[in-house]
C-alpha cells in the first residue's frame, strides 16, 4: 500500500475559561516515573524452549529513543543463570526465534539494516548470526522441520517484471481492494541455504522476478515451491511428526477481512500434492498434529463468519473426514496449544483469566493444569513434552517467562522484567462486577492507589478497553504498560481507575460477546456508566471528578459518552469512531460493521444513527480531546474531523491531534510521549484546573 498524503500535525483547540482560572502545577508528578520512563519499560514477548528443556529464548521489546522505534531482540536463559542478550540489530528487530531439533541453532526473523525481514541462524551461546534466506520480499514466518535438515518459510511472491514496469513507466497508485501478491509456501533445504554463506535466494522464475542466478527449474536451488499457483495466501503451518506432511491454513488473499474464509489443507512435501482438509464458512486455522499423525486439532468458527465469532477447537482426520467439535461444552474462547501423548493442551478464559487446560480429544473432558490467577501466553512445550515454557503475567507482576516440569506443573520464574518497577508507587488491583442497565452483569478492573482510603472519595479515571473483543485483566502490565494514558501518574496522584469489559469482551461466554450486536455503543455506554454509578454508590468515586478515554473501540465508546453524557469533566476520543457511515466506506475492514449492526447503512439507517456518537452531537458538552493518527486505515481520520467539527460547531472545547503515521495506534515512542503529554495536560486542564506547560510548542 502506498503512503496516504501526510497531513501537517494539528492541535487545534477551542479555548473556554475554567470558573476559578487555572493554577500551575508541577509538569509531572513528585515520586513516580517519568511518561519516559514508563514508555521505555521493556516487556518480553514470545518463548521457544530448547529440545532438552535446559533453556529458553525470549523475545524481549524495548524503546529506542535514539532511533525513535520499538525494538525487538532474542535473549536466552537458562535456570539457575543471568538472562543474555542474544541478538542486537542496529536497524529492524530480531523474533520469533525457534531451536533447531538437536538444540545446536536457533533461528529467528530479522528486518537487519531496514531490509525486508530473512530468515537467520545463531548458535544458542552467541556469536554472529548469518543470514540464511534472501528473498526479494522477505520471509513470512519458518518452521524447523521434525529432522533439522529442512525448513518450511512462507513467502511473498515477489513483485513481476510487469508490475516492476509499470511503477516505471506511471508511478505509484494503486486500485482499492487490489490485492497484494499472495504468500506461499516453499521448503528450503539447510544444507543447501547454508552453503551460499549470504542467504538462499528464490529459484530464477518464481514470478519472473530475475533475483537469482539458479537455473530456471529450480535445480541447484535451496527453494522448492510447495503451493505453487494456488489461489489464496498461506498464514500458517505446520510439520507433521514424520515430517512427511505441512498441515497449513489458507485464505483467498492478504487483505484483513479474509481472515474469515480461512481454510485447512494437507500438502504432502515429498510430491507438492495439496489435498484440501477443511473447506467451509468462517475460519478454520491453527493445525497441531497429534503425536500419532493421525488427527489434526485446529481452531475454528465453527461455520459462523462474524467478527464476535467464538473461537472453538474441532479435530479431523489428516486423511480427511468430517470435522469434530471438541468445545462445544466451553463457553468461551479456546485455542488448541500443543497435542502431547496425554491430551491436547487449549489455552482458554474464564472470567477474566486466561486459564490452560488438558484436554482428552476422545472424551473432550478438560482439566485445569494450574489454579495459578495468572495471564497466560505463548506456551511452549519440548516435543519430548516433558517441559513447557510460557509467558505470565500477576496482579503484582509484570509479564515473566516461566519454565515447568509438565507432568507436575511447579513453574519456575526465570526472568525479573518486574525490578523494573521496583519503587514505584503501584496501585492495587482486583476484579469487580456489576449490573447494567438491563441487567447483564459486567466485570471490570478497578486499580485503586497506593495509600487507598476508603473512607473518602477519589477522582475516577475510566479507561476503555478497544476490540469490542478485547479485555483488561487484574495485571500489574495494565497500569504500568497503559500505551498513552499516564495511568501510573494519576494513580500516584490519588485517582482510581476503572477499566470496563463491556459486552462484546472476550472471555465471558458466547452470549456476553454477542451482547451489542445491534446496539453497539448504546449497549456498551450502559455497562461503563452503570460501573461508574456504582463506584459512586460505595463512595468510592468523586461524582465531580471523572475522566474517561479509550483508543479504537474504546475511542468509539469514548466518543459516545461525549455526545450522549454530561457526566465528566474531560474525555479523551483515540481513533474513536463518530459516525458509522462515514467509518464503513473509509475503513479496511467493512465486515465489521455488517457483523455488528447486522447490514449495511443503506440497509439499516435507522441503526447506524442509532449508535453513531454524531447522532447525538447536540447534546454535547464534555471538553474533548481526539487523537488520530493522518494514516490510519482502521478508523479512517474522518471520523476524527467529524467529531471535532461537530463539537467546534455547537461551542464545546476541543482538541485535535493527529500524529504523522500509516497506523491504527500511535506507532514511536517520541509520538507516544507527545500523546501521554496531550492526555495528562488535558485532564489536568479540565479535572484538576491545573494549567501544564507542555515541553514542546503546539501547532505548525
Amino acid at each position: 500500500m502506498t503512503s496516504r498524503p501526510a497531513r501537517t500535525l494539528a492541535a487545534l483547540c477551542v479555548a473556554a475559561a475554567l470558573v476559578l482560572p487555572p493554577r500551575a502545577r508541577a509538569q509531572e508528578v513528585a515520586g513516580a516515573p517519568s511518561f519516559r520512563q514508563v514508555l521505555g519499560l521493556r516487556s518480553v514477548g514470545g518463548v521457544a524452549i530448547a529440545p532438552d528443556g535446559s533453556a529458553v529464548a525470549y523475545e524481549v521489546r524495548g524503546a529506542d529513543w535514539d532511533a525513535n522505534r520499538y525494538d525487538t531482540e532474542i535473549w536466552l536463559v537458562r535456570p539457575g543463570a543471568a538472562p543474555f542478550q542474544l541478538t542486537r540489530t542496529a536497524k529492524g528487530s530480531s523474533t520469533s526465534p525457534s531451536w533447531s531439533p538437536d538444540g545446536k541453532w536457533l533461528a529467528f526473523l530479522s528486518s537487519r539494516d531496514e531490509g525486508k525481514t530473512q530468515v537467520w541462524l545463531i548458535r544458542p551461546d552467541g556469536g554472529e548470526a548469518r543470514p540464511l534466506t534472501d528473498v526479494a520480499e522477505g520471509a513470512r514466518s519458518f518452521a524447523w522441520s521434525p529432522d533439522g535438515a529442512s525448513l518450511a518459510v512462507s513467502i511473498q511472491e515477489p513483485q513481476s517484471a510487469a508490475m516492476k514496469a509499470r511503477k516505471k513507466d506511471y508511478g505509484e497508485w494503486r486500485v482499492e481492494s487490489e490485492n497484494a501478491p499472495p504468500v506461499h509456501l516453499w521448503v528450503m533445504d539447510l544444507s543447501k541455504a547454508l552453503a551460499t554463506g549470504d542467504g538462499a535466494k528464490l529459484p530464477a522464475d518464481s514470478a519472473g522476478s530475475g533475483t537469482s542466478s539458479a537455473p530456471a527449474d529450480g535445480s541447484g536451488s535451496a527453494f522448492r515451491a510447495l503451493t505453487p499457483g494456488a489461489p489464496y495466501t498461506v498464514v500458517g503451518f505446520r510439520w507433521s511428526p514424520d515430517g512427511s506432511r505441512i498441515a497449513f491454513s489458507h485464505q483467498p488473499d492478504g487483505r484483513v477481512p479474509s481472515f474469515t474464509h480461512r481454510d485447512l489443507s494437507v500438502v504432502d512435501v515429498a510430491t507438492d500434492s495439496i489435498r484440501t482438509l477443511v473447506d467451509g464458512p468462517g475460519p478454520d486455522a491453527g493445525p497441531v498434529w497429534s503425536p500419532d499423525g493421525r488427527w489434526i486439532a485446529f481452531s475454528t468458527g465453527a461455520g459462523d463468519t462474524a467478527y464476535y465469532a467464538t473461537d472453538e477447537i474441532a479435530k479431523v482426520r489428516a486423511s480427511g473426514g468430517k470435522p469434530e467439535l471438541l468445545t462445544g461444552a466451553y463457553d468461551a474462547n479456546a485455542d488448541p496449544v500443543a497435542w502431547l501423548p496425554d491430551g491436547l493442551i487449549v489455552q482458554g478464559w474464564r472470567q477474566g483469566q486466561t486459564v490452560l487446560y488438558k484436554m482428552d480429544a476422545d472424551s473432550k473432558k478438560m482439566t485445569e493444569l494450574t489454579d495459578t490467577p495468572r495471564a497466560f501466553r505463548s506456551v511452549d512445550y519440548t516435543r519430548d513434552a516433558r517441559f513447557a515454557a510460557f509467558v505470565g503475567a500477576t496482579p503484582t507482576e509484570m509479564s515473566e517467562v516461566y519454565l515447568t516440569s509438565a507432568s507436575d506443573w511447579r513453574p519456575r520464574k526465570l526472568t525479573d522484567m518486574t525490578a523494573q518497577v521496583a519503587g514505584w508507587p503501584i496501585g492495587t488491583e482486583r476484579d469487580i462486577t456489576w449490573k447494567s442497565k438491563d441487567g447483564a452483569v459486567v466485570h471490570g478492573v478497578l486499580i485503586t492507589p497506593p495509600g487507598f482510603d476508603s473512607t473518602r472519595r477519589h477522582p475516577l479515571v475510566v479507561r476503555i478497553h478497544g476490540g469490542p473483543t478485547g479485555i483488561d485483566l487484574p495485571i500489574l502490565s495494565s497500569q504500568v504498560e497503559s500505551y498513552v494514558y499516564p495511568l501510573t501518574q494519576w494513580l500516584a496522584r490519588g485517582a482510581v481507575v476503572l477499566m470496563p469489559n463491556y459486552r462484546g469482551s472476550l472471555g465471558y461466554g458466547q452470549a456476553f460477546e454477542k451482547l451489542n450486536v445491534g446496539n453497539l455503543g448504546v449497549g456498551d455506554a450502559w455497562d461503563v456508566m452503570s460501573g461508574v454509578q456504582g463506584l459512586i454508590d460505595r463512595g468510592i468515586a468523586d461524582p465531580d471528578s471523572m475522566v474517561a478515554m479509550g483508543w479504537s473501540e474504546g475511542g468509539y465508546i469514548s466518543a459516545f459518552l461525549t455526545t450522549t453524557t454530561h457526566r465528566f469533566k474531560a474525555i479523551s476520543v483515540g481513533a474513536g469512531i463518530s459516525d458509522w457511515m462515514t467509518y464503513y466506506v473509509n475503513t479496511d475492514i467493512h465486515p465489521f460493521t455488517i457483523s455488528y449492526l447486522g447490514g449495511t447503512p443503506w440497509d439499516l439507517p435507522k441503526v447506524y444513527a442509532r449508535t453513531s456518537p454524531i447522532t447525538y452531537i447536540k447534546q454535547a458538552s464534555t471538553p474533548t480531546l481526539i487523537q488520530h493518527d493522518d494514516g490510519d486505515p482502521r478508523v479512517p481520520p474522518p471520523n476524527g474531523f467529524e467529531l471535532y467539527q461537530g463539537l467546534r460547531d455547537v461551542g464545546v472545547p476541543v482538541k485535535f491531534v493527529l500524529y504523522h503515521a500509516d497506523s491504527h495506534g500511535v506507532p514511536t515512542p517520541k509520538q507516544r510521549l507527545a500523546a501521554t503529554w496531550h492526555n495528562w495536560a488535558w485532564v489536568a486542564k479540565w479535572m484538576y484546573g491545573e494549567d501544564v506547560k507542555l515541553p514542546f510548542p503546539e501547532g505548525g
